[in-house]
């Protein structure tokens, strides 16, 4: 399946993450997940460019994984036929990042955490719901191995597509200015902007767009607490870290209690 040039322009300037904006918790990664493969990027372009989402409008996850379908091997291989089976059908497999944001809106909206799975698959991101949103700051599907597969791709009115510098360049201003406008309209109680490598320009945006705002660090506690920025913004909190709510080479001691920092945060 080709990756075609309008598609994939149409994706860059239309697609925004899952939920409703109207989420009272906001989670926002530095940019979409998956782009091992490019029949899964196209298909997800295909969703969009089909009619199911505007500027203004965030997607339905369940309805976009229904149309991407599932190629990886192993036991799974020929059970599931598409991501929605293998997120949130019967035989869903627990998101390794997800289960921390759910773990975090749990701890920060007091409730008990009992199953995880089972919330993922009935309740995370769905968007009547309004309780979370999972907004990314660069569009593009890209792998966990961060590679540049845009520029094998010959797209002659998308040349900043040759390098993932450029392209970050060319979407930054316009996507972090569509975010702290939304951010500023539906005044969410909590952003949490996570696995950022670019705090410092992250943080010289919102003070440019909330010019009387200041940020607090906050360090880091082994295995408890990740290293974050903390700035409030009226009725909004908002957070940045560099860290990623993942174990890092599913290792323990990298990761953190995101279920503790959710109650932190609202108990500060």
């Amino acid at each position: 399946m080709l990756i075609e040039e309008e598609r994939l322009a149409y994706w860059i300037n239309n697609f925004y993450g899952y939920g409703t904006w109207n989420a009272r918790i906001w989670f926002i990664g530095y940019e979409e997940g998956g782009g091992d493969l490019p029949e899964e990027v196209a298909e997800k372009f295909n969703y969009l460019y089909n009619g199911h989402q505007t500027f203004s409008t965030l997607c339905d996850v369940r309805e976009v994984y229904r149309h991407v379908a599932f190629r990886q091997s192993g036991a799974k291989a020929n059970l599931i036929s598409n991501h929605y089976e293998y997120r949130f059908d019967r035989s869903a497999t627990l998101h390794g990042v997800w289960k921390n944001l759910i773990a975090f809106a749990h701890g920060y909206r007091k409730e008990a955490l009992t199953d995880i799975l089972t919330y993922q698959k009935e309740q995370f991101l769905l968007p009547d719901a309004g309780r979370e949103a999972l907004i990314k700051l660069y569009p593009l599907p890209c792998p966990h191995n961060h590679g540049w597969y845009y520029s094998w791709l010959d797209l002659p009115l998308l040349g900043f597509l040759k390098s993932r510098t450029l392209y970050e360049e060319h979407v930054y201003d316009m996507r972090i200015q569509h975010i702290l406008e939304n951010m500023s309209a539906y005044r969410p109680d909590v952003v949490l902007m996570y696995g950022m490598n670019n705090i410092t320009r992250l943080k010289q945006s919102v003070q440019k767009f909330f010019p009387d705002v200041s940020f607090k660090m906050v360090k880091a506690i082994k295995q408890l607490m990740p290293q974050y920025h903390r700035a409030d913004l009226g009725a909004t909190t908002l957070l940045i870290t560099t860290q990623l709510p993942a174990l890092h080479h599913n290792r323990i001691e990298t990761g953190f209690d995101w279920l503790q920092l959710g109650r932190t945060i609202a108990n500060p």
